[in-house]
């Protein structure tokens, strides 16, 4: 191949994958005019002013750096379908078995018919593993004499795809919480008003009440999970990890009087400490400790908070002897929305919501959270938190206390 025709060929590649890669290969039209003005340059190809020699070679080398950094696959041929460029990321594909050779099947189709003037689009699921998602486009490379070869692009578009539909089941999921309680004030609202008797009138404001209160907790919910979400990094100020776990504690202290279920919190060192958002680590543990009271009604055994160093983090631990998580659902309680017993979790209340605002206070805390269970016998979460202060050895024995 002539080296100035491999400059331009690069050059149509190029010009063309930066409309496709900073636009997120979403508007046509500006692919449209990349590829007009890239067709353009291929009928300049033989013209005086077209690179020669060492600067032409210079060049195709820097073009070709540039379009192998970029991470989208490309492949450009001429007229008659001969493979001109296919960059390092387009390589996979040619010669590939079993699911990259349907990509390059497609890559071959689209590229045929862009031979004949038709633009083509297409996206194709690979199911792996890993599974992906890829987008292939192709367009003809046009100049005044007519097509003068094609250009395909493959971009992996797996995470894109994977947050829509993360978003549409959010959508979803909030738009199914709020109208269940808001159909119940509906409906409460209609029998208190045709009904005279003040006993009956009693009881459903009572049942007013509760639907409201959970009405709220949702959106509480709502808005603190798009909070830890929206906020890049949290404020940090250092904390005693005692003085957490106490301030959770006496958030569910209602709660624990509702259900009978007795709570036993581990002492710990006083000098055992965290840099964390005061706010959003006590309601960390808060969720944790509502999630093991609500799953250990009937258990005449307690709910038992702790932490505990563990090289340059502290776990702390909630630990219940309920019902326990059958080892499918594992995986996926730390989901918006997920409920491991439907009927049960109506039954007790929650917005499905209190895991996955752990999990992501975790991760914008450095740290993570992880569950152990068996059905039947209980879960233990531990919170992980990188931790503020001395070493190990200098912290001083942790004893326990029980909560009535």
């Amino acid at each position: 191949m002539p080296t100035a025709v491999g400059v331009v060929l690069v050059v149509v590649a190029l010009g063309a994958l930066g409309a496709l890669a900073w636009r997120a290969w979403t508007n046509v039209h500006h692919v449209r005019e990349q590829l007009a003005t890239v067709s353009r340059q291929l009928e300049t190809v033989g013209a005086p002013e077209a690179p020669s020699g060492e600067a032409a070679v210079i060049d195709a080398e820097r073009l070709a750096a540039a379009l192998n950094a970029a991470g989208v696959g490309v492949v450009v041929v001429d007229i008659e379908g001969r493979v001109k460029v296919r960059n390092p990321p387009a390589e996979r594909f040619a010669g590939a078995r079993h699911a990259d050779a349907l990509a390059e099947e497609v890559i071959d189709e689209l590229l045929d018919r862009a031979r004949r003037g038709e633009q083509g689009r297409r996206e194709l699921q690979l199911f792996g593993p890993p599974r992906e998602v890829l987008l292939v486009q192709a367009a003809p490379l046009l100049g005044t004499s007519g097509v003068l070869g094609a250009v395909a692009f493959v971009q992996d578009v797996s995470d894109a795809r994977r947050v829509e539909s993360v978003r549409r089941d959010f959508v979803a999921n909030v738009s199914h919480e709020l109208k269940t309680p808001i159909g119940a004030l509906a409906l409460l609202a209609e029998t208190m008003a045709a009904s005279p008797d003040p006993a009956v009138m009693s009881r459903l404001a009572e049942r007013v009440q509760r639907e409201a209160d959970r009405l709220s907790s949702i959106i509480d919910d709502l808005l603190d999970l798009s909070l830890i979400e929206a906020q890049e990094a949290p404020s940090r100020e250092t904390v005693p990890v005692d003085v957490l776990m106490a301030e959770a504690a006496d958030q569910v202290e209602a709660q624990l009087a509702l259900s009978g279920t007795p709570l036993l919190v581990h002492d710990v060192p006083r000098d055992l400490s965290v840099d964390c958002d005061r706010r959003q680590l006590v309601s960390a543990i808060r969720n944790l400790l509502d999630n093991a009271v609500k799953y250990s009604v009937g258990s005449p055994e307690p709910v038992e908070l702790g932490a505990v160093p563990e090289g340059e983090r502290v776990i702390i631990s909630v630990r219940d002897h309920g019902i326990g998580i059958p080892s499918r659902d594992l995986e996926r309680i730390f989901e918006r929305f997920y409920r491991v017993d439907k009927a049960r979790s109506r039954a007790t209340g929650g917005t499905g919501l209190g895991l996955s605002i752990v999990r992501h206070i975790a991760q914008a805390h450095g740290g993570d959270v992880t569950v152990e269970s068996r059905e039947g016998e209980g879960s233990t979460f531990r919170l992980r938190i990188p931790i503020t202060g001395r070493g190990i050895g200098q912290f001083s024995k942790p004893q326990h206390r029980e909560v009535p």
